[in-house]
């Protein structure tokens, strides 16, 4: 064990962790109008750390969609983390054992990877072991007091609070949306179309599970084809 560098994980990933505490707050609230306990909760997020993933898994539990509808949305929506994984895999030595392989890329998200890309030469695991034992936690918690506060709130604070995910996923689309013209055709695109599904035949009859995963595909899709993006020489 690296002592130094598992204490600078823990140090990165800290202030990660406390971000999590509060977002996932807002993933409990979900669960909690999911009809899904604090325990269920807990497990969803220590196994599924990943907002947008497990809020696409808590929209197709609320539904009561099938096992079938709730693995396609799983594989599309956290399919990025594989990408993830495997730029991971080429930072760490070649001598890294394959357990190690394994648990780093049990809690691949977004703000671990990229603190772990910007460390200096090789990946050290126990630098992102570090990060990852103080993050993880930290999310799963989080959404506990969520599903335990939604117990005791009224309806209307829990109401209330059920917003606060879709303004982190705002928070997250808007800037890059500025800075990228074909991003914000996309984002407004999205919004256009998953309006129109919602309220045309036959799209409407669908789960809105069901019509997330479709709009994802085809529209990651068409833009992938039309505006792919340039490699640098």
């Amino acid at each position: 064990m690296n002592k130094k560098k598992f204490v600078k994980g823990l140090r990165d990933g800290l202030p990660i962790g406390l971000g999590y505490l509060t977002v996932s707050f807002g993933i409990g609230i979900a669960c909690h109008n999911a009809g899904l306990n604090a325990f269920q909760g807990f497990l969803m997020s220590f196994l599924n750390n990943a907002s947008a993933g497990e809020y696409g898994g808590i929209t197709v539990i609320a539904e009561d969609a099938g096992m079938i509808t709730i693995i396609l949305m799983m594989c599309i929506i956290n399919a990025r983390y594989l990408l993830m994984s495997c730029v991971l895999s080429q930072h760490l030595p070649f001598d890294t054992p394959l357990v190690w392989r394994l648990l780093i890329g049990f809690d691949v998200t977004d703000e671990l990877f990229g603190i772990a890309i910007a460390e200096t030469g090789k990946l050290n695991v126990w630098y992102y072991l570090g990060a990852m034992s103080v993050a993880l936690p930290m999310w799963s918690i989080g959404t506990v007091i969520g599903i335990l506060v939604g117990d005791i709130l009224p309806a209307y604070a829990v109401s209330a609070f059920s917003v606060m995910l879709f303004g982190m996923f705002i928070a997250i689309i808007i800037p890059e949306g500025k800075k990228n013209k074909i991003v914000l055709g996309s984002i407004v695109i999205s919004f256009a179309l998953s309006y129109f599904a919602s309220i045309i035949k036959p799209f409407r009859n669908l789960s809105e599970g069901m019509r997330v995963l479709i709009l994802t595909v085809v529209i990651s899709s068409v833009v992938a084809v039309l505006f792919p993006v340039k490699r640098e020489n």
